[in-house]
Parts: structure tokens; sequence; C-alpha cells
């Protein structure tokens, strides 16, 4: 068998030159308006349901022919094989000798047959699961407890602080839960302020138990304890981390942890998932694992023409390697949903930012977009200026919610007919008017739209997600799941900090040694 890292690349493929000609023949100049007075049913083909998500592509600049041709670039390029290759298991993050199964954190126990594949992995997930949800329960329930400050960094941060906000509408506690991540203590302080030892747990979340943002917070948040008279450390510390060693040096007793086939931007789904679980409890948790695992179902099974994570990354790539867009704006109508950007920055931009391909040969395309965004209507009021009459191009993905959690009325209303109209505006424009009031419109959007925000929408809206990163990575030939890029900066900065207390310059580049000569007031 062929290793998946050494599959076809995209540019390698046939099929690759058929869509240069396509792009240049019709693809480059197409225009949407025209495109729907063309095909009264554009809307139809061009949109679909998915678990929990129905999609409308039609506003993109593609058309039925471009689509047909980028099918044919998965299936060249072996997409569906390397997908079927990460559901069996095998080891497809091929630089770290890993297999990549966050989506068996969402799956239903195994049936108990030691044969079944995985069936070992799955009790063990579901073991882990079981003693965490029932840790969430028991801090749910103690009275005593009314602060929850998670630290960690990263997808040990961004994936549960945007869940936790996200449905805080199943919040029924009343717990204040506090996200702590950057290494600045003006950030950590802030958060002390507002908390007293004696009601605070601290949740440390580190798979290694050394990351060094992480552990500094941490050490930081175990003096200020113990400063305030706290005493009981394991009592109101808990670590979700695999290095139970270094924990219980720590002084903490409670501990969950996970798997080395576990990345960290996919690790909401597991023990770092546990400020999740105490905000929306137990059930509303296993209902964001059934959420996700319907959409790991959709990407598994669906034919590629109604494959939607597929579809929205061959959609990707045709805006990235051919009109040549460099970025993406997200744009949640929905206040709930307002780290969603910056989430799926972390997972697209690490996992696919990458300049070489699986064998360590440079790449001669582009390969993530930068993706970007806010609210909606706070943009609309901001950076939207740029969208409908700036020279560069900037696909939209707006994601909107149909039904309301709130009654307050007419606000609802409001929000979506703004969302409805800025994607029209978008692709329609307004050519009846000349210098500054001419919207050249043809700029394209993708909609997605859940009928309610709950914990198993938002799972699938971010599974979803999740496999459309994986089949861009897979279409450039690239592997999604390694960050070598993030480790650079870290030595880097293991070198400066004594630097920073003895004044030594020697060695350093001529910038680095005046700012750091600058810092200390030399």
């Amino acid at each position: 068998m062929t290793p998946t890292h050494q599959r076809l690349r995209c540019d390698q493929t046939t099929v690759w030159r058929l869509l240069e000609k396509q792009f240049s023949s019709t693809g480059s100049s197409l225009k949407l308006r025209d495109a729907f007075a063309a095909d009264r049913q554009r809307f139809a083909t061009f949109s679909q349901s998915a678990p929990y998500v129905f999609a409308d592509l039609s506003k993109n600049l593609i058309d039925t022919a471009t689509q047909e041709l980028l099918f044919d670039l998965a299936r060249e390029c072996g997409v569906e094989r390397h997908r079927d290759a990460m559901f069996a298991g095998e080891k497809i993050n091929h630089t770290e000798q890993r297999a990549v199964m966050h989506w068996l954190l969402r799956s239903p126990a195994a049936n108990g047959h030691a044969s079944q594949p995985l069936a070992t992995e799955s009790r063990q997930v579901h073991a882990t699961l079981d003693a965490m949800l029932a840790y969430a329960e028991q801090v749910r329930d103690d009275v005593a407890i009314t602060d929850i400050v998670n630290i960690g960094i990263g997808g040990s941060d961004l994936g549960p602080q945007m869940a936790v906000l996200a449905l805080d509408g199943f919040a029924t506690t009343g717990k204040r839960l506090h996200f702590v991540s950057n290494v600045d203590g003006h950030e950590l302080a802030a958060v002390l302020q507002r908390v007293r030892s004696a009601s605070t747990l601290f949740l440390i979340a580190s798979k290694t138990f050394t990351t060094i943002e992480t552990m500094t917070n941490a050490r930081s948040a175990k003096q200020w304890f113990e400063a305030q008279g706290g005493k009981n450390i394991a009592r109101h510390f808990a670590a979700l981390t695999t290095n139970v060693v270094a924990a219980n040096e720590f002084g903490i007793d409670t501990t969950f942890g996970f798997w080395d086939w576990v990345g960290g931007r996919y690790s909401m789904w597991s023990a770092i998932g546990l400020p999740i679980a105490i905000a929306i409890g137990a059930q509303g948790f296993r209902d964001f694992l059934a959420g996700a695992h319907a959409m790991d179902e959709h990407f598994r099974s669906a034919a590629l023409e109604q494959n939607l994570p597929v579809r929205l990354a061959l959609l990707d790539l045709w805006y990235r390697n051919f009109h040549r867009f460099t970025s993406r704006s997200i744009a949640p109508y929905h206040s709930a949903l307002r780290r969603v950007p910056a989430y799926l920055q972390q997972l697209e931009m690490e996992s696919n930012g990458k300049r070489v391909d699986g064998a360590g040969e440079a790449l001669p395309f582009g390969t993530s977009p930068v993706l970007w965004g806010e609210p909606g209507t706070n943009g609309q009021h901001a950076y939207f200026q740029m969208l409908h009459q700036g020279t560069d191009v900037v696909p939209v993905e707006f994601v909107a919610v149909k039904k309301a959690r709130h009654d307050l009325p007419g606000h609802h209303s409001q929000l979506l007919a703004n969302v409805l109209a800025q994607a029209q505006a978008l692709m329609v424009g307004k050519a009846d008017a000349g210098g500054h009031r001419h919207f050249p419109g043809n700029r394209p959007s993708t909609f997605l739209l859940l009928d309610d925000l709950t914990p198993a929408s938002l799972g699938a809206l971010i599974a979803l997600q999740e496999h459309r990163v994986f089949v861009s990575g897979a279409l450039w030939g690239i592997n999604s799941f390694d960050q070598w890029g993030v480790e650079l900066g870290k030595v880097l900065a293991k070198d400066i900090e004594p630097r920073l207390h003895s004044g030594d310059v020697s060695g350093l580049d001529a910038s680095t040694a005046g700012l750091l000569q600058r810092i200390r007031g030399a």
C-alpha cells in the first residue's frame, strides 16, 4: 500500500491542467448575477443539508463544470482513501508517526468485542469520558465552588473558551468560568482580582504539564492561592494532562489524560473539554459529542457530490490556487459565536499553514488562507467597507442561527435581515451609481445556517470545519496534523529571557540586541 503521505498532490494530477483551462476560459470571469439569471436551479444545485447545518454555496464563483472537475480532483488525489486511513487509525501524521483519531473521542462506545477495530482505544476513551463527566457533575453540584479558572493555551484554551461562550444558554449552574492563556501576567492578575481562593477551582490544561506559558500561570495561581490562605491544593486544582507524576508533584490528585493521537487544536472533545462539561453538564457534553459524531458519519459515508466538508474544501482550493484569494473572513451573526473566528484561525492556519508537502518538498502554490473576522453586525460598522468596496476580493463565510434564545422583540429578525442583506449586497453590488457610491458586487460568500445553537449543532459545525481542513490538506499533499512552526520562537525565547536579566547580547543580531538593551534601559 502506498503511504498516505505519498498520495498524489493536487498540482501533479491530470485534472489540475483541466482546471487551469477552465479557470482561464470561464472561471475567472464568472458573474454571479448572470449565473443566477441563466439557471433557476442554481440555489438548489449549490446548496445542501448536512447534520445540523444547511449550507448555501450558490453565491460562490463556481459553476457546474468547475465543480465536477473539482470532484474529479478529489478522487485523483485520493481524498477518500486518505479519509478512510484516518478513520482506520493509520498513522497519517507521518512526521510524528501518530494516528489522527480525535473523531474517536466522539464515537459511541465499542460493542465489547475484542476483535472490533480500535475497541481497546474506544474503551479507554469512554472510561476517561465517564470519569471526567462524573467529576464535572461533582463540581456543578458543589455550592462552595463559584468560579472555575481554566489555565491553558492554544487548543487547551481556544476550543473550550469558544464552546463555553457559544453554549452559555445551556449553562444552568450559575458558576463563572474564566480562561487564562497569555503568559502576560496582566491577564491572570485581572482574573485573580475577581475570584476568592476558597471558592475557586483551577484547571491546569497541559498534555505534558511542561507548556511554559501554562505552567508559568499555574505556578503563579498556586502562589496566589497559598498567599490567600488556601491550603487544600488537591481540592482546588485539577489537571488535564498525561503527566500524572508532574501533576502529583504540583499537589494535584485529580487528573484526566488523553492520548498522543489527539492534536491540541482537536482536543476539546477530550478531557480538555472539562470546562465545557462543567458549564453545560454531562448530558450537554454528550450531545456536543453526538453532534460532532453525526458530522463524522456524514463525512465518512456521503458521496463526494453531497459531502459538505469536501465541497467546502474544494471551494477553498479553487479560491486559493486559482483566484489567488489570500484570506477568508468569518462573520458569525450570533454574539455567542464571537470566538469562532479565533478558534478557526488556529484550526486552519496551524493545520495547513505549511510550505512543504508530505515528502518535505517546497510547494509551488499557496496553502492556508488568512482567516479573520468578528461577529456580524459589529463587522458591518468596521471592516465590511473593505469587503464591499476594497481593492481585494475576500470570500466571506456567514454563520447564522434561525432560532433566538431570548425574548427581546425585534432583535432577531433585524439580525437575520442584516446577514441576508450583507450576503446579497456582496453579490449584486450597486452598478447604477458611479464613483464613491459604486459597489462592484460579484463578491463571493458562503452561508452556513443552523436551526438552533445547541450543543449538538455546535459540535456538528466544528466537526464540519475540522474535516474541511483535513480535505484541504489532503489535496495540497501536506500533513495537517503537525505544527513544527510553533517551536522555533519558543526555543529562542528560552535563550533571550536570561539575557533580559544579564544584559548579555553576544551573538544576537543587531535589532534584537538593540531592542533588548532598550527594554533594559541601557
